[in-house]
């Protein structure tokens, strides 16, 4: 189980690498988390592998069952790292990771127990192997060209939402 203390180094640093960051402690407050973030998209995907994705109240009349044409993304992602701010996104259970990267914004759920210090920490808890596909997701996506015009949503989403449960 995560310390307080590396909880808290997350969601700041999640936060300082632009992310829109937040904690709740019971499903009720999930919802109206998660109903805020994902606003009036018009179409949302769930992934609904986990028990949390299964059990999210989303709007079934804006659902999609394909990543490829929706505005945000909804997931339960594996961990996160605390040093860095950054999500872990795998292809475990058949998770497309591609899922979090093409609609225009990310809403990542991460349970506390799975907020690592360093990325080390991560590697150090399989004692198995590795998952086939790891993605690393720090911020919103950003890019700047040889003048060092930054450009935001060019390889990723434009909008990332983190949410501790």
């Amino acid at each position: 189980m995560s310390d307080e203390v590396t909880i808290n180094r997350f969601l700041t640093n999640a936060v300082n690498v632009g992310a829109h960051a937040s904690r709740v402690s019971k499903t009720e407050d999930l919802d109206e988390a998660i109903q805020r973030a994902v606003g009036d998209a018009e179409l949302i995907y769930c992934p609904s592998v986990t028990e949390v994705e299964k059990n999210l109240r989303l709007p079934s009349n804006r659902r999609t069952d394909d990543y490829t044409v929706a505005n945000v993304c909804v997931e339960e992602v594996l961990g996160a790292i605390a040093e860095t701010g950054s999500l872990i996104s795998t292809s475990h259970r058949g998770k497309p990771v591609q899922a979090s990267l093409l609609p225009s914004h990310h809403v990542a759920l991460v349970s506390s127990d799975n907020i690592y210090a360093t990325l080390n920490d991560f590697f150090d808890s399989f004692s198995e192997s590795l998952p086939t596909n790891i993605t690393l997701i720090t911020g919103p996506s950003r890019t700047a060209d040889i003048e060092l015009t930054l450009t935001i949503g060019v390889h990723g989403p434009e909008r990332l939402t983190v949410i501790v449960l």
